[in-house]
């Protein structure tokens, strides 16, 4: 896989880019959903859900953080999130966006994204996409890395879906792919 982005997965390429493609064609498509938006738009729901993009943020920034960083690899993923008791506060992600700037729920995401996208590059030099994660389930198996891209997809598309919503309820923003040119 090169250095470059993939903006979608490719027509006819190797396997590790389709599946990196079809993560970053989500991450974009999510970005574009969030994009340009104040506190008062992120923190936006739809009755009788209590999901808001600013959750979504922060959210996916853990998720991110969770399998590349912590499962992938068995590192600490660093603050915020090697700071929250989960046990004593589940759903600490969504419920602490509110208290965010659309600046900080940005950078965060952003940031999380990049160190995951970097620490995929290393897995692929190492070993490919049969790389086995650090991280051993209940049922004493590891993942490989094919599968913990697969489950991210898996993760991105259904929030892509509900910030589609979201966004659309907000100021009527619809649309299956961001315009040409979109960069986040």
């Amino acid at each position: 896989m090169s250095e470059e982005i993939l903006l979608e997965p490719p027509v006819a390429g190797s396997e590790a880019d389709t599946l990196i493609g079809s993560l970053e064609r989500q991450r974009r498509t999510f970005a574009w959903k969030c994009e340009g938006l104040d506190a008062a738009a992120l923190r936006t729901r739809l009755a009788p859900s209590a999901i808001t993009l600013g959750g979504l943020l922060k959210h996916l920034a853990l998720v991110e953080a969770d399998y590349f960083t912590l499962r992938l690899l068995g590192e600490d993923p660093g603050a915020p999130w090697n700071t929250v008791d989960w046990e004593a506060e589940p759903g600490w992600d969504w419920r602490s966006a509110a208290e965010d700037t659309p600046e900080q729920l940005y950078a965060l995401w952003g940031a999380a994204v990049a160190r995951s996208r970097a620490n995929v590059r290393k897995v692929l030099a190492e070993g490919g996409l049969d790389q086995l994660a650090h991280y051993t389930g209940r049922n004493g198996d590891s993942p490989s890395l094919r599968r913990i891209l697969a489950d991210l997809i898996e993760e991105y598309a259904r929030h892509v879906g509900q910030a589609d919503l979201i966004r659309e309820s907000i100021d009527g923003r619809v649309g299956e792919d961001p315009p040409a040119g979109f960069t986040y």
